[in-house]
């Protein structure tokens, strides 16, 4: 059974101008335009994220 993607922005979001995540799924995160949200979307394996997430910390 395929997941609906339960998307969300960042906390740190004051405007639309952002992404949106979809990481409910154990095996892909699913990244698209806040504003185009009927436009395409990335997906990437959950390791992968996890690196990029590791990568971009302050």
């Amino acid at each position: 059974m395929t997941q609906k993607p339960n998307w969300r922005t960042s906390s740190y979001t004051k405007s639309d101008n952002c992404v949106e995540v979809a990481d409910n799924n154990p095996a892909k995160v699913k990244v698209r335009d806040s504003k185009r949200r009927r436009g395409a979307e990335l997906a990437f394996p959950s390791s992968s994220w996890t690196e990029f997430l590791e990568f971009v910390k302050p």
